[in-house]
């Protein structure tokens, strides 16, 4: 398998292999599409700091999600789709459509907004992210029912012991564990650790258990950039594969030695992956 390694402080153009491409890519987009930075769950648009700074003079917007901060939009309706549609209001207005970057959660959101107003999405980058999260009983791979399960039981009457436990998960397999879950404790969106749980945040994870966007793959045409971390134990390398094989026009780039929180782990890597994706 081709791999970006963590020991890699610059990405040499040979560096650049994709494991999986289904990509046929004809053009760039045009310069003044802005980036759209999507977070994953109980995180904040603070997770993108890092990465918007290696970004430099790229434009980007980084709203909250739904239940993720006092200024996040309301959907009108629980489940993803309410989700995507309350996100869509945030997408800017013009010809030339956004380029949506979505981590974890953010990344079904890309995915679901790409699906739903595919004219407003020029392309796609998702980090760490899948059609499914859960695993099903056909084999598909994603995170065990059963510990999505305790999730969402233990977040609903000790909040913030589970996000103890989704950060720890979030950062085995980073080369340097203990900085990692330092950046991402700092990110959590405001009050995520609430007793009771904000129940817009709480339908986050319900999202991540119920959503499965495998049959609508083949209709989403944007061109997509897939980046994962090699060791992530909280969304499989299998399960990005999976994703980059079923997308129209898709590539995916491995980062070695790194786990789920890429943005925070190696926003330089990532940026240098985006720009060149980009060009």
């Amino acid at each position: 398998m081709n791999r970006i390694p963590a020991s890699s402080p610059r990405l040499p153009s040979a560096a650049l292999s994709s494991t999986v491409s289904t990509a046929a890519f004809t053009s760039p987009p045009p310069s003044s599409a802005p980036l759209v930075l999507l977070h994953g769950w109980a995180m904040s648009p603070a997770a993108w700091a890092p990465l918007q700074a290696e970004l430099g003079a790229l434009s980007t917007l980084a709203p909250a999600l739904p239940g993720h901060g006092a200024d996040a939009p309301r959907p009108q309706a629980p489940g993803l789709a309410g989700w995507a549609d309350a996100l869509a209001a945030t997408l800017p207005q013009g010809a030339a459509g956004a380029i949506v970057v979505g981590w974890s959660l953010g990344g079904l959101l890309a995915l679901e907004l790409a699906h739903r107003y595919p004219e407003r999405v020029a392309r796609l980058v998702l980090i760490g992210a899948s059609a499914r999260f859960v695993a099903d009983e056909a084999g598909s791979p994603g995170l065990g029912a059963e510990v999505v399960e305790g999730f969402r039981r233990g977040f609903a009457t000790d909040p913030g012991a589970t996000l103890k436990r989704f950060i720890a998960l979030q950062c085995l397999g980073e080369a340097d564990r203990r900085r990692t879950q330092q950046a991402v404790g700092a990110a959590l969106a405001p009050d995520a650790d609430r007793s009771p749980p904000d129940p817009v945040l709480a339908d986050g994870l319900a999202i991540l258990a119920d959503s499965d966007l495998r049959p609508q793959l083949g209709e989403i045409r944007p061109p997509c950039l897939i980046i994962h971390g090699e060791h992530d134990a909280l969304m499989p390398l299998a399960a990005a594969q999976a994703l980059a094989a079923a997308l129209p026009a898709a590539e995916l780039r491995v980062l070695g030695g790194s786990g789920h929180a890429l943005p925070l782990s190696r926003p330089a890597d990532c940026a240098r992956l985006i720009g060149a994706f980009l060009q």
